[in-house]
């Protein structure tokens, strides 16, 4: 078995013919891996895990980088918890930490990635943070910073209350021009219904006005669909959704989005009042079908140059019928990409295996490059074109690490290691927008036990000042 670097490099030579996709009817493709090199990533929090269903985690506003992440007290125990903020000043490097969580968002002594905050930036420059526990209480909490653009300085928490039955979690924070500056909140758990959810404010995030549940399940079971979310800042929000957790449903994939008050399918058709929301998952435009031997979950969407959604996702393979804990053994990633006329949508990497038994669908995870279809950045723990195991020649381990993807025709794709025969895995990476500015990659790199136990710090490739 060929250790990370070796692998890489004896494949950069040869291109590789692979089986199939069943859901485009193609015949086999050719892909090609390459070797490559990237500048070593720089430490950036030295605590710090998120999920993947709060955006933005990170975002560029002027010269600064800011990111959300919450610490598990590894080093400190009394950042154990913390919500936070990590502003990185990109002409220097220097970097700032502020603990955005006043009050509790766990139980004593406890954390949980899926706290983590989102941002947005208003009218008036400054910068808004909002997060919750994860369905700990009926609280989104939030901050604005004191100065327009600074992550240094942040003003006093606030708390809306949706309703007191709610039990919240996942911030996703989006502000529309044409809407006269309205700020969205997309979340989940409005009345304790456990599902995508929305609020929204007209005073630039100051105050808060619940609004419906986006996406119902009519199931006697309390399902929940998982959304990604994205923006053009203008006037729309792209969701791509699931119609619940791949431990409990079979998922496909699809996509609606929101425009003047409206959710549409994917063609324009209105579907109805954003008051109102999707009756059931299936009223959206399907991407992907999904089966007991290929269930989906949602991982990022992004909008290219004329603002066509595309987007990421992973598929775990052949586990139909074994018990949580027993599947996961190998996943895939698939991008799609809408047209202006149908869904183009294809298998293009390896993702390896769980990352820890009893959530068998969680992967090392893909990030798109907003505005560009044709890069992914993914965390695998198998080569990404031949699904070879990748084991350390630094430990002889096994480890995620992170690769870029890029592609000419959508088909094609070549392969570059940013990072090889590491000694901890790296994963959930995140790309921000970045106008004018190389691509930021940002992941969590350490130890990743679940989603309340870790050992992880916040790391990136950084332009080159």
């Amino acid at each position: 078995m060929l250790g990370a670097g070796a692998a890489t490099a004896a494949l950069a030579a040869q291109e590789v013919r692979r089986p199939p996709d069943p859901h485009r009817g193609r015949p086999p493709r050719l892909v090609e891996t390459r070797a490559g090199s990237a500048t070593a990533p720089v430490a950036l929090n030295d605590d710090g895990g998120w999920c993947w269903f709060q955006d933005e985690r990170a975002i560029v506003v002027g010269d600064w980088l800011v990111l959300g992440s919450v610490a598990s007290g590894r080093s400190d125990p009394a950042r154990r918890g913390a919500v936070e903020a990590t502003g990185v000043d990109l002409r220097t490097g220097a970097t700032t930490r502020f603990r955005l969580s006043a009050t509790p968002v766990a139980g004593a002594g406890t954390y949980d990635d899926h706290d983590a905050p989102a941002f947005a930036v208003r009218g008036d420059g400054r910068l808004l943070a909002a997060w919750a526990g994860h369905g700990f209480d009926d609280r989104i909490l939030s901050r604005v910073s004191s100065r327009p653009g600074d992550p240094s300085a942040w003003g006093d928490e606030r708390a809306f209350v949706p309703s007191a039955a709610s039990r919240v979690t996942y911030s996703n924070l989006f502000r529309l021009s044409a809407e006269h500056g309205r700020l969205y909140d997309f979340f989940r758990g409005l009345d304790d219904r456990f599902k995508p959810s929305v609020a929204w404010s007209d005073d630039e995030g100051e105050t808060w006005t619940a609004g419906g549940v986006v996406i119902d399940v009519p199931a006697a079971v309390r399902h929940r669909p998982y959304v990604k979310y994205a923006s053009d800042g203008r006037d729309t929000v792209q969701l791509v959704y699931t119609e619940g957790h791949p431990r409990d449903i079979d998922n496909s994939l699809y996509h609606v989005f929101y425009r003047q008050g409206r959710l549409h399918r994917s063609d324009g058709t209105p579907i109805r009042s954003l008051a109102e929301g999707l009756r059931e998952p299936s009223e959206g435009t399907r991407i992907f079908q999904g089966d007991a031997a290929n269930v989906a979950w949602a991982a990022d969407v992004a909008l290219d140059a004329d603002g066509r959604p595309y987007a990421a996702y992973s598929v775990q393979k052949g586990s139909g019928g074994l018990a949580p804990g027993q599947g996961g053994a190998d996943h895939r990633y698939r991008l799609a990409r809408w047209t202006g006329a149908a869904w183009r949508d294809g298998e293009i990497a390896h993702a390896g295996t769980r990352l820890y038994a009893g959530e068998d669908d969680y992967t090392g995870g893909i990030a798109l490059v907003p505005g560009d279809p044709w890069t992914v950045v993914v965390s695998t723990n198998a080569d990404p074109q031949a699904g070879t195991p990748l084991v350390s020649a630094a430990d002889g381990r096994r480890h995620w690490e992170i690769f870029r993807g890029t592609t000419r025709d959508g088909i094609m794709w070549s392969w570059e290691a940013l990072t090889r025969d590491s000694t901890v895995d790296n994963i959930r990476p995140v790309v921000p927008a970045a106008r004018d500015r190389a691509p930021i990659v940002l992941w969590a790199r350490g130890a990743y036990r679940s989603y309340t136990d870790y050992d992880l710090e916040i790391v990136g490739l950084l332009p080159a000042r």
